[in-house]
């Protein structure tokens, strides 16, 4: 129910009191988290949206991310705060957020924290559906021709539940489908050698692959930050690729494919229809293929429409509305797309536990 000075709010024109903010990775790391804060920017002003970002090694970093949700929880006009993506330490800083705050709205987007201490401090969690997604990766590869099946990661990653059990159910999926699984094990990009030396390790071990198992085998790496140099590789090797980690049309895509985006990032026809004219090109038609939006795109704005309106008292303040929170998914996806697309949402249960407030989801392909 909406409360009369909440009505009030609304005649003047305004959509909600006080701020939401927003938490991403640096452009670097990844763009479409980023650009997603700016969209919610564009649309609801930066007088209402305040955008900050994760320190860029987030593993060395930990101090400087507590300092940034204490500043945040100081400014008492924030009600809502969308976490986009959970890098590690995230849990700790909102320790102390709530040692000052108890009235914000946490929303995490994409988490590496552990699923039982992070369902602890968020009161909503989305994700892509990992598991689900194992099992369609595998589906998707074979479609697109693929023999071999070649998973990058680095133990940091693999000692994430989600991730680690998402990797055997690829192995045993393979293995029913009768593809060859192949796990390789990428230097941590965090670690001595940097971004630069996953990079160059994955730049060499793509065509070494291809020349001992052929064109068909696809590619998959756990890492935003290895996506475009995955997928340049890829295509030059003329191989396979069924999506980045976080699947999105704009990560890794443009700049792997040589797309000059400028003014029209934003623009999903374009991007689509770019990507789709340069994989002709390079007859890599039906060999790349991606969710039809950005999962980290979608995540941020259903979490900023579904926190308006826990702000505004129009969804209960104990639980998630499950029909609510789908309908600003699809919102999203009909948004930017034109039409609905096909999104699975369930809850993540693990050890034989329901967790109702982490909600998993999952889409259909749109091959290129």
């Amino acid at each position: 129910m909406i409360n009369n000075s909440q009505s009030d709010i609304r005649n003047k024109g305004e959509l909600f009191p006080g701020k939401i903010a927003v938490i991403t990775d640096d452009a670097s790391i990844s763009g479409d988290d980023f650009y997603a804060a700016d969209r919610l920017i564009a649309k609801y002003g930066s007088d209402k949206i305040v955008h900050v970002t994760w320190p860029e090694n987030f593993i060395d970093g930990q101090d400087k991310m507590i300092d940034t949700v204490v500043a945040l929880a100081a400014d008492r006009e924030i009600k809502a705060l969308i976490i986009t993506q959970a890098v590690p330490g995230t849990n700790a800083a909102l320790d102390k957020l709530r040692e000052i705050r108890d009235d914000v709205f946490i929303i995490y987007c994409t988490t590496q924290e552990s699923s039982a201490d992070a369902v602890k401090r968020a009161n909503l969690l989305l994700n892509p559906n990992h598991l689900g997604m194992g099992r369609a990766l595998v589906k998707q590869a074979k479609k697109q021709g693929a023999k071999v099946f070649v998973h990058y990661s680095f133990p940091r990653h693999m000692a994430q539940p989600q991730l680690s059990n998402r990797r055997n159910l690829i192995r045993q999926e393979c293995l029913k489908n009768g593809i060859l699984f192949t796990d390789v094990t990428v230097p941590d990009p965090t670690g001595e050698g940097g971004i630069t030396g996953s990079r160059e390790f994955i730049s060499a071990n793509v065509p070494e692959l291809v020349k001992r198992y052929g064109e068909k085998i696809a590619f998959f790496s756990t890492n935003c930050q290895f996506q475009t140099t995955l997928l340049k590789a890829v295509v030059d090797c003329h191989a396979i690729y069924p999506q980045p980690c976080c699947p999105s049309p704009y990560l890794g895509f443009p700049e792997a494919l040589g797309i000059d985006t400028g003014s029209n990032r934003n623009d999903y026809k374009y991007m689509v229809s770019e990507i789709r004219r340069v994989a002709r090109e390079k007859k890599m038609s039906g060999r790349l293929s991606t969710w039809p939006v950005s999962a980290s795109m979608m995540f941020s704005n259903a979490a900023a429409e579904y926190a308006i309106k826990w702000i505004n008292c129009e969804v209960s303040r104990d639980g998630i509305d499950n029909q609510v929170l789908l309908d600003c998914i699809n919102a999203y996806v009909i948004e930017v797309t034109g039409e609905p697309g096909i999104v699975y949402l369930t809850s993540l249960s693990e050890k034989g536990v329901i967790y109702e407030n982490f909600k998993l989801v999952l889409m259909s392909y749109l091959d290129f």
